[in-house]
């Protein structure tokens, strides 16, 4: 390739904010049919900015998320995607900075680009699109591929003349191999617990019988910021360095289970347990990790749904390794000091992200940065995913040279936080005929199905799969009797869908004709699986359960997920 004659002269380099830098997207299929990556930003660019740079203007801070400030600020929007595979480099792809309408019916800007796959910048102008009165906040990136592929994104602002910002220095490579390195991953193990179970199942693995190792929690268990999201989460690695170990010959004797949901609990984990973990019977688990340290927070018990599930995971099916795994938000928040003694009373291994990268962090030189750890504020990279799976590797490896233990765990009955909901048991539209415990049930106006559901990744599987597709709805044309159920219980759980679309509305949940709870699916403002208590008591008995529509909202939607119920 020759150059010009005349190459131009250099044009002035604008000061740039740093959004994304050498990130790895993955262009995955989606429903639409189109491979795509896409990065959320609404409420959560300034803190992406602020962990690549914390020395940014406050001004440009203020301005930058969207609406008349992001003109007033941005001059043009630079994009760089480079292909992690070679052969893929000549590939072009489609790059979307897509910004939320502020006005119904009115469509927002999207700036867009077509980006060689190879590492060359494109600049997009702001000045090239027309003001839009519609554009409020920046919504998201959305990175279009012709086939499914992995690569890194830069994503830059280069700003008006009048706005500078400090000049972005990138950070040095992880050292996976140092001693600095190993001395992190061994802070991780908060205690080994009783190891008859997990020693157990490695015996099993290594004479080639089938072993299960599962992983039930939030977004970060499904995969969060992994990329991609099936083979570079810290739960299939740790599984994969399981089946490295001690697997027979190749390993195919040692299967996977991975059921994360983002934005889920373990109040909800109760009642998934047996949907997505024992898959209804069909899966009996040798291990289980649980994943809820980061996501707890909205676990209206304050602990006593964990400890519960803990105790229904290791009384269920196969007697199970319970293994707490403790994960960790950019903000250094997670909730293990709640969780702690709960593991120490039923004495399983514990296992602290937390405690081995937030002390670093805050080094001189660490091993690793913040912003080369987390994906964004709450989700790991794929470095960080890694350094996950390092974490259990390093308790795999433990385990196995430990003294064989001799005794199976002999749990205190007494609990360190509660543990009433232990025996839950769980029903959708699918299966609740199969529980003497629901004595009759009328569906009422709950007579559809909802299929615009949270959607996640399960076990090796790249597709999301939907979460509760057995459901009860309400639609908005339709009116008429609620729901009503007879159940035979103590305690009663309803679980639901919220929803960010407004066609959804509250409901009463009434036992035994007096209103428990008011239920608002647009409290969190996004599709995703809930779980509320509903009802409470000391002893079990028949029960009147009816859920309707609150008088202002007859005309709206409501998803009835499932229920959970103690006898």
């Amino acid at each position: 390739m020759r150059g010009p004659k005349a190459p131009k002269d250099p044009v002035a380099k604008r000061p740039a904010v740093y959004v994304m830098v050498d990130a790895v997207i993955d262009g995955s299929p989606r429903g639409n049919g189109k491979f795509q990556d896409i990065i959320y930003l609404n409420g959560r660019i300034v803190q992406k900015i602020s962990v690549l740079c914390k020395d940014m203007p406050k001004e440009v801070l203020e301005l930058v998320p969207g609406g008349t400030g992001f003109r007033k600020l941005v001059h043009s929007i630079g994009v760089t995607v480079l292909a992690q595979k070679k052969e893929k480099q000549d590939d072009t792809a489609v790059f979307e900075l897509n910004c939320l309408s502020t006005e119904h019916g009115k469509a927002a800007t999207t700036y867009r680009a077509e980006v060689p796959c190879n590492g060359q910048e494109v600049k997009i102008a702001v000045a090239d699109y027309p003001e839009n009165a519609a554009d409020g906040l920046l919504g998201s990136f959305v990175t279009t591929f012709p086939t499914h592929e992995s690569a890194k994104l830069t994503v830059c602002f280069y700003l008006n003349d009048g706005f500078t910002a400090p000049e972005f220095t990138p950070d040095a490579p992880v050292d996976f191999t140092s001693d600095r390195y190993k001395e992190m991953i061994e802070r991780s193990l908060v205690q080994t617990g009783n190891l008859y179970r997990v020693q157990k199942a490695i015996e099993k693995a290594q004479k080639g019988e089938e072993v299960v190792v599962a992983y039930l929690g939030g977004s970060i268990t499904q995969g969060a910021g992994a990329k991609p999201i099936h083979t570079e989460s810290y739960a299939y690695r740790s599984y994969q360095a399981f089946k490295k170990r001690f697997g027979k010959g190749d390993g195919e004797n040692v299967r996977f289970i991975k059921a994360g949901a983002g934005g889920t609990c373990s109040e909800l984990g109760l009642t998934r347990y047996d949907l997505d973990v024992l898959r209804r019977g069909s899966v009996v688990p040798d291990i289980v990790f649980l994943e809820y340290a980061v996501n707890d927070a909205g676990d209206e018990t304050d602990g006593v749904c964990f400890e519960s599930l803990i105790r229904m995971a290791m009384d269920g099916p196969g007697n199970p390794a319970v293994i707490l795994l403790f994960s960790v938000f950019m903000d250094d928040f997670n909730l293990q000091e709640r969780m702690i003694p709960a593991g120490i009373r039923c004495k399983t291994p514990m296992i602290s992200i937390k405690n081995a990268v937030t002390p670093q962090f805050s080094e001189e030189t660490p091993v690793i940065t913040k912003r080369q750890f987390f994906y964004d504020l709450f989700h790991p990279s794929n470095d960080g995913h890694r350094i996950m799976s390092d974490c259990i590797d390093y308790f795999w490896e433990q385990a196995a040279k430990a003294e064989k233990e001799t005794e199976d765990i002999v749990v205190d009955e007494t609990p360190a936080i509660g543990d009433k909901y232990r025996n839950l048991l769980a029903f959708d539209r699918k299966n609740y005929a199969e529980h003497e415990a629901v004595r009759s049930l009328s569906e009422g106006v709950f007579s559809e199905t909802d299929h615009m559901l949270q959607c996640v990744e399960k076990d090796e599987n790249p597709q999301a799969t939907a979460e509760f597709p057995d459901n009860w709805m309400k639609s908005p044309e339709q009116n008429g009797e609620p729901f009503r159920m007879k159940l035979f219980c103590k305690d009663l759980l309803l679980v639901y869908k919220d929803s960010g679309n407004p066609i959804f509305g509250k409901v009463e949940v009434r036992v035994d004709g007096e209103v428990k709870r008011v239920v608002n699916p647009l409290e969190v403002g996004w599709d995703h699986c809930t779980a509320y208590v509903v009802y409470e008591s000391d002893s079990a008995a028949e029960h009147e359960v009816e859920i309707s529509m609150v008088k202002e909202d007859e005309g709206k939607a409501f998803t009835i997920l499932g229920f959970g119920y103690t006898l």
